[in-house]
């Protein structure tokens, strides 16, 4: 363990910037790991989410702009903006707060800070689509042009 000490510190000594930019990596990582692991907002694959449409009744709610929704968007999906739900003007979904909220966005990478207003806002099963609708469309999974 002091051999691995000793040679480390002249390489922090010599790469300052690098080893900080690593470290804050590292406890980023952590720090959303665990964020996410407490999250009540669940990441789910495109399997499960099949699943809640066809068992469980669960609302598709695709967050995407309007023209990105009319290109193609996964059957019976409510178009909202990130702006309704952000100022609580989304009274189309109001009805289904005790439901299985599904959140699609373009990749996956937006829809989990939605769905913690969602949550906020008193919805009780908030689920985002891991990869959003490019994963849906990279499985060659049915979308809907309108």
């Amino acid at each position: 363990m002091d051999f691995i000490t000793l040679e480390m510190l002249p390489f922090i000594k010599n790469h300052l910037l690098l080893s900080v930019g690593w470290v804050v990596l590292f406890v980023a990582i952590i720090v959303l790991t665990i964020k996410s692991k407490l999250s009540k907002v669940k990441i789910i694959n495109n399997a499960q989410a099949i699943h809640m449409i066809n068992k469980q009744g669960a609302v598709i709610v695709d967050i995407r702009s309007a023209d990105s929704f009319k290109k193609g968007h996964i059957t019976d999906s409510h178009n909202i903006l990130p702006i309704d739900i952000k100022n609580a003007s989304a009274k189309t979904i109001e009805k289904f707060k005790e439901n299985i909220v599904i959140l699609i966005d373009e990749n996956g990478l937006s829809s989990a800070s939605i769905g913690e207003i969602l949550v906020k806002q008193g919805f009780l099963n908030v689920f985002t689509l891991k990869d959003g609708i490019a994963g849906w469309n990279g499985e060659n999974l049915p979308l809907v042009r309108k």
